[in-house]
C-alpha cells in the first residue's frame, strides 16, 4: 500500500457531499438591497450630484502625488483584479478541486460567474460612457456619454466576483468565512488601488463593488442550469467512451511458426479414443467397452472409422494394431524382477570368483 502524499491526495473529495446554496430570504434581502445602493449610484452621477463633486476632489488630491513610495508595489497588487490573470488562477484552483471532488461544478460556477460579469459590467460601460479621471474635459462635470467605459470599474468588481467566488463555493462555515474576508480585503484594495493611480472615479469603484456582489448574491438561481450542465457534459463523456471502447479493434492471434505441425480433430464417436498419427492427424478408435452399434461388429466399426477412410491412409493398421494390445500395466503394479547371477557378463580372460586360477608356467632357469 503506497504511503506517500501523493497516494493520500489521489483524487480524494474534499468533503462526501457538496451542497449548492440556495435562494434563502436573507440572500434576497441582500440582493435587493444591494441593487437599490446599484441604482442610486448611477442616478446620483447621471444628475451630476454631490459624488460627482467628491469624484472630483479627490482626482485633483492625486493621491499618488500624495504617497509615491506606494506608487510600485500598488502597481504589482491591482494585477489582483485584472480579469486574464485572476481567472488564470482562479480557474487552476478550482480544476485541481473539481478533480478531487469527481465534479465539474466548481469550474462551470466560476465560467457561469464571469459570462455574467462580462455582460452586466460591459454593458452598462458601452451604454453610459464615462470617460475617465485622465481624460476628463470639464471639471464638475460627469463626463458620461463621451465614448468612454469605466464605469463601473471593471478591475473592482472582477475583483469581487473571481476572489468571491471562492467564498462561494466553500464547503465549510469556516472556511467560508475566512474566504469571505480574503475576498473583501482584495476587492476593496484593487478599487482604492485604481483611485490612488488615477484610472478610475471613486463612483466607479463603489458602482463596482455593487456590481460584483449583485452577481455572487445571484448564483444560486442558475444552479439548477449549471446542474444540467455537469449532467449534459458527463453523459456526453460516457457515450465518448462507449464507441471509444467499440471502436477499439480486436487482439491480434500470435502468429503460428512456419512448418509447425497442425492437428486436424476428427468427429469421435461415443466410447472412442483418439490416437494421433504421424503426420499430426488424429483418428478416432472405439475404446476397450465400447459396445459397437446392432448390425456391426468391432472390426467392421473400426475399419470404418479409421481403415475405410480415404482421407487419412494407413491410419487403420496402426489402430487396430495399438487396439490388439492388452492395456500396459501401471508402474506400481509391475511386479519386480531381480536378474540371477551375477552382472557382470562373462569374459573370456576372466575367471571366476571362488575358483582356483591354473597355474602360470615357470620360466627361467
Amino acid at each position: 500500500m503506497r504511503t506517500d502524499i501523493f497516494a493520500r491526495l489521489d483524487r480524494e473529495p474534499e468533503p462526501p457531499k457538496i451542497e449548492a446554496p440556495r435562494m434563502s430570504r436573507h440572500r434576497i434581502a441582500l440582493f435587493g438591497g444591494t441593487l437599490a445602493f446599484y441604482v442610486a449610484i448611477v442616478v446620483a452621477v447621471l444628475v451630476s450630484s454631490w459624488l460627482v463633486a467628491l469624484d472630483w476632489k479627490v482626482m485633483l488630491f492625486r493621491p499618488y502625488q500624495q504617497w509615491p513610495e506606494l506608487h510600485a508595489f500598488l502597481d504589482y497588487y491591482v494585477v489582483l483584479g485584472q480579469r486574464g490573470p485572476t481567472a488564470v488562477m482562479i480557474a487552476s484552483w478550482l480544476g485541481w478541486r473539481s478533480w478531487r471532488q469527481h465534479t465539474i461544478r466548481p469550474l462551470l460556477t466560476l465560467g457561469c460567474s464571469l459570462l455574467l460579469l462580462n455582460v452586466t459590467v460591459g454593458a452598462v460601460k458601452l451604454g453610459l460612457g464615462r470617460l475617465g479621471p485622465h481624460y476628463a474635459t470639464q471639471i464638475g462635470s460627469a463626463e458620461m456619454f463621451a465614448g468612454g467605459d469605466i464605469f463601473p470599474s471593471g478591475h473592482t468588481a472582477n475583483a469581487v466576483v473571481t476572489w468571491g467566488i471562492l467564498a462561494y463555493l466553500a464547503t465549510t462555515p469556516r472556511a467560508r468565512r475566512y474566504l469571505s474576508a480574503l475576498s473583501a480585503t482584495v476587492s476593496l484594495g484593487v478599487g482604492l488601488t485604481t483611485v490612488y493611480i488615477g484610472t478610475h472615479w471613486l463612483s466607479d469603484v463603489l458602482l463596482g463593488w455593487a456590481a460584483g456582489l449583485l452577481i455572487l448574491l445571484a448564483l444560486p438561481w442558475f444552479e439548477p442550469l449549471i446542474t444540467r450542465a455537469e449532467t449534459w457534459i458527463f453523459s456526453v463523456r460516457a457515450q465518448w467512451r462507449q464507441r471509444r471502447r467499440a471502436d477499439a479493434p480486436a487482439p491480434v492471434p500470435a502468429p503460428v511458426a512456419a512448418g509447425a505441425p497442425q492437428t486436424v480433430p476428427l468427429p469421435q464417436p461415443i466410447g472412442s479414443e483418439s490416437i494421433a498419427a504421424e503426420d499430426g492427424s488424429a483418428a478416432a478408435v472405439p475404446a476397450a467397452g465400447a459396445v459397437p452399434a446392432a448390425g456391426q461388429s468391432a472390426a467392421q466399426g473400426t475399419g470404418q472409422s479409421a481403415g475405410q477412410n480415404p482421407a487419412y491412409p494407413g491410419v487403420g493398421a496402426r489402430a487396430r494394431a495399438h487396439s490388439a494390445h492388452p492395456a500396459h500395466p501401471a508402474r506400481s503394479e509391475r511386479t519386480p524382477v531381480t536378474p540371477a547371477g551375477p552382472r557382470r557378463p562373462p569374459h573370456a580372460d576372466r575367471t571366476p570368483r571362488g575358483s582356483t586360477s591354473p597355474a602360470r608356467p615357470m620360466t627361467g632357469g
